[in-house]
């Protein structure tokens, strides 16, 4: 039988690993695609500062998917993970409503889909105030960087 405190560390690190390649994916996406492309669907929906954030967000993304995924600073890097959710779901994704998976229609090929909703959105944003919460968990550079730090504290107290 697995300890109830192992089965704790390890459920951080599931969500780490799908949070975190989610929004690298995400990223990649807008960076491959260039960031001109999300600029002007920025300018469109009327997001402020839209050159800035189009620059900005998918770099975001990008590099705080790498960092959750790692366990790398992962409570202060959610909170600007969390923003670039709340600003895409209040300025593009509420007005289709709550599902990510809005049948519009059915053709001969098979179902059509419409613009998601915010669900998506409010996982990502569940998922990563879960981690800020429970911590990183086990295969984290913020676990390994805390073991570090007692043990050489454990060493300086026994110099001592």
């Amino acid at each position: 039988m697995i300890k109830k405190e192992k089965l704790n560390a390890i459920a951080p690190l599931v969500l780490r690993l799908i949070v975190g390649i989610g929004f690298m994916v995400h990223g990649y996406v807008k960076i491959s695609r260039g960031t001109v492309g999300f600029e002007k669907l920025l300018i469109q929906i009327g997001v402020p500062f839209a050159h800035v954030n189009g620059l900005l967000v998918p770099y975001i993304e990008l590099l705080g998917g790498l960092a959750v995924l790692t366990g790398l600073y992962l409570r202060m890097i959610a909170i600007p993970l969390i923003i670039t959710m709340l600003v895409a779901m209040f300025s593009i994704q509420f007005h289709y409503g709550f599902s990510s998976v809005n049948t519009i229609g059915l053709t001969s090929a098979g179902p059509k889909f419409g613009p998601p909703g915010y669900e998506i959105n409010l996982l990502y944003i569940a998922c990563l105030i879960s981690l800020i919460f429970t911590g990183p968990g086990i295969f984290s550079i913020d676990e390994e960087r805390v073991k570090r730090n007692k043990r050489r504290s454990n060493t300086n107290v026994e110099l001592n």
